[in-house]
């Protein structure tokens, strides 16, 4: 049984390269085929979102450097701010060791959630229940107006 190109790369030196074709092809997909995509502030190393992309999405993503997701909800192509214009651009992009999930370092103009909040993950959990942590930066009735 032959590796993927993902899997070859675990011992490969610092350095090395993969071709991205090979390794796209070799992404580990869902039954949609869809990967989940974490997004990150590239300067502070704030968790802003998880998304989903698909092939289409992320090769736009790799051409444009402004990042693009795929919207379950609306089946289509997602542009991160097109309605609200708090763009994500990609700064770098990686690549978990199983293939199967990715990591954006994004440049981040304004919120990141439609809540109006940096991020959103913005609710902490614990044994008691769940409280709310951050305040919102900008009113979400705002973010959408036309």
């Amino acid at each position: 049984m032959t590796n993927s190109p993902i899997r070859e790369n675990e011992r490969a030196a610092l350095g090395a390269r993969l071709s991205w074709e090979a390794v796209r092809a070799g992404l580990k997909l869902d039954a949609h085929g869809l990967i989940p995509a974490i997004a990150q502030q590239h300067d502070t190393g704030e968790v802003l979102m998880m998304a989903w992309m698909n092939l289409e999405t992320l090769d736009e993503t790799l051409a444009t450097g402004r990042v693009c997701y795929w919207s379950r909800s609306r089946g289509r192509p997602w542009r991160k701010g097109e309605t609200s214009g708090q763009v994500q651009q990609l700064r770098e992009m990686r690549l978990d060791c199983d293939g199967d999930t990715l990591l954006l370092l994004v440049d981040q103009r304004g919120p990141a959630c439609h809540t109006g909040r940096s991020s959103c993950f913005y609710n902490r959990v614990d044994a008691d229940g769940v409280e709310v942590i951050s305040e919102p930066l900008i009113d979400p009735d705002d973010l959408y107006k036309s």
